[in-house]
C-alpha cells in the first residue's frame, strides 16, 4: 500500500484541541488564500495516527483481553473515577486532541476546497473522527467550521451523542460519491464509506439500515479484489488483501501520539503492562479449540500478545473485511434471519482458523448472537474493538465478571479541556 503523507507536512502541527479551534496550521496561509488543499487533507489523515495507541489501549485493556500491572495504570480495570486524573496525559488528551486536529483540517477542506474528491475524503475523515470520539466519550463538542469564532462558546459545549451520530451519518452519506481509486493508496474509498456507515448504524442499533450498507461494502469488495487473506498470519500485514481502511504509520514520520507505540502495550515491552495477557483471552481460545489464531495472537507462556511486530511500521487497521463480515452476520441475526443463513457467513473466517462451521450446531437467536460476539473477540483481538463491542451489546458485566456502573462505559473528558474552557466543556458523570 502506498504511503500517502509528505514528510514536510508533519511540521504543520496544532498544539492542543482547544487551541485548534482558534487557529490554522502555523505554516499555512489563511484558508481563503489557499487554492490547493492537498496538504491540509493529508494533515487530516496524519492526525489519525495520534488516536491509534489510545484506541488500542482503551479497546483491549479496559476489556477482558489485556491487563495493566502497574499502578496507576491498573485503574483501567477498576471502574471508578480514578481514570480522570491518572490516565489523562497519556491516553485521553492525545486521543481527544489529535482527532480534533483531524476534524479542523477536514473542516478547512470541506469549507474552502473545490476538489469534490478531496471534500468527500475530508467528510469521511471527519465522520470517522466523530465516530471514535462518540464511542469513547459519548457527548462531545461539535465543530463544523474551519475557522470557528473565538468568541462563540457554543462550539465548545458538548452535544448529545445522538446528534454526533447524526452528523457522522450525514458526512459519510455525502462521502458516498467516492469511488475506489484511492483504495490501494490508503485513502478513503466507497468501500470504506459503506463499511463505516454500516458499523455506525450497528452502534446506533439500527440493524435494518446497517445491513444494506454492510452488504454493499462486501459486494464492492469482491469486485475490487478485497478478499479474505488465505492465512490468518497475514491479516495485519501492511497492504494485505482484506484491508479496507488503515491509518498509515512509518518510522520516517514519527507519531503525533508521542508516547509508546500501540504494539509495545500488547507485546509486554511496556513495563506498565508486563505481562499484559489476561488469562480470560487464553481461556477463550482454548474453549473454542482455536489453536491457529491463538498461536498467531498470544504467547501463553510469556503471557503476552504476538500479533504485532513492526512497531511504527505496523499500520493501524481501522476496517478490514473480516470485521465487516462479522458485523453483517450480527445485523442479519438481529433482523431475525434464520441461523442457517447467518452462520455460513462465518465459515471462511473460521475455516482459515482451522475451525468447523457452526451451521446446524447453533440455532437460537441468542446463541447466534453469542457465537458472533465470541468470534469477534478471537478474530479481532488486539485491534481495539473488544471493549466497545461489549458496551454496545450490553455484555460488559458478563464478560468482566463484575457489575460495572454504566457511567464507566465511556471514558473521562480530558480535564485540561474542561479547565481551558472555564467549564463550558463538562465532565462525564462519575468522573
Amino acid at each position: 500500500m502506498k504511503k500517502i503523507f509528505l514528510i514536510g507536512l508533519i511540521a504543520m502541527l496544532f498544539t492542543t484541541a482547544c487551541e485548534d479551534l482558534e487557529q490554522f496550521p502555523p505554516n499555512i496561509a489563511s484558508a481563503d488564500s489557499l487554492t490547493d488543499f492537498t496538504d491540509v487533507l493529508n494533515a487530516a489523515y496524519y492526525y489519525q495516527q495520534g488516536a491509534s495507541t489510545p484506541m488500542a489501549v482503551m479497546g483491549d485493556f479496559r476489556a477482558d483481553n489485556m491487563l495493566m500491572q502497574e499502578a496507576p495504570y491498573t485503574d483501567f480495570s477498576e471502574f471508578n473515577n480514578n481514570l480522570s486524573s491518572s490516565m489523562e496525559d497519556q491516553f485521553f488528551r492525545p486521543f481527544y486532541a489529535n482527532l480534533y486536529k483531524s476534524i479542523l483540517s477536514a473542516n478547512n477542506v470541506i469549507e474552502n476546497g473545490t476538489d469534490a474528491t478531496q471534500i468527500a475524503e475530508a467528510k469521511f475523515l471527519r465522520g470517522l473522527s466523530y465516530f471514535k470520539l462518540a464511542i469513547v466519550f459519548g457527548d462531545v463538542p461539535l465543530n463544523l467550521s474551519g475557522s470557528p469564532s473565538t468568541t462563540d462558546a457554543s462550539i465548545l459545549a458538548r452535544q448529545p451523542v445522538a446528534s454526533i451520530y447524526t452528523q457522522v451519518v450525514s458526512d459519510l452519506t455525502d462521502a458516498l460519491v467516492l469511488d475506489n481509486s484511492g483504495l490501494s493508496e490508503g485513502r478513503a474509498s466507497s468501500i470504506a464509506v459503506n463499511a463505516l456507515l454500516g458499523k455506525v448504524y450497528v452502534y446506533m442499533a439500527d440493524f435494518g439500515t446497517a445491513q444494506g450498507y454492510l452488504e454493499d461494502a462486501i459486494s464492492e469488495s469482491a469486485m475490487e479484489g478485497v478478499v479474505l487473506e488465505s492465512s490468518t498470519s497475514n491479516v495485519l500485514s501492511d497492504g494485505n488483501s482484506e484491508i479496507i481502511f488503515a491509518t498509515q504509520k512509518s518510522v520516517a514520520w514519527g507519531d503525533e501520539y508521542g508516547f509508546s507505540e500501540f504494539t509495545v502495550w500488547y507485546d509486554g515491552s511496556e513495563d506498565k503492562a508486563q505481562p499484559p495477557l489476561n488469562p480470560s483471552l487464553t481461556a477463550a481460545f482454548d474453549a473454542a479449540g482455536d489453536t491457529v489464531r491463538k498461536a498467531l495472537t498470544i504467547d501463553e507462556v510469556a503471557e503476552k500478545g504476538v500479533k504485532y511486530s513492526g512497531g511504527l511500521e505496523n499500520d493501524w487497521i481501522e476496517i478490514r473485511l473480516s470485521d465487516v463480515i462479522l458485523l453483517l452476520a450480527e445485523t442479519m441475526n438481529e433482523n431475525n434471519v434464520a441461523a442457517n443463513t447467518v452462520l455460513p457467513l462465518l465459515d471462511d473466517i473460521r475455516t482459515r482458523a482451522g475451525l468447523a462451521s457452526l451451521t446446524g450446531t447453533v440455532t437460537s437467536k441468542d446463541d447466534v448472537r453469542t457465537a458472533i460476539l465470541n468470534e469477534r473477540r478471537l478474530e479481532l483481538a488486539f485491534e481495539g474493538q473488544r471493549w466497545f463491542d461489549l458496551v454496545r451489546t450490553g455484555t460488559v458485566d458478563a464478560a468482566m465478571g463484575v457489575t460495572v456502573n454504566s457511567n464507566y462505559y465511556v471514558f473521562p473528558i480530558p480535564n485540561s479541556e474542561i479547565d481551558a474552557t472555564n467549564g463550558v466543556i463538562t465532565q462525564n458523570t462519575g468522573y
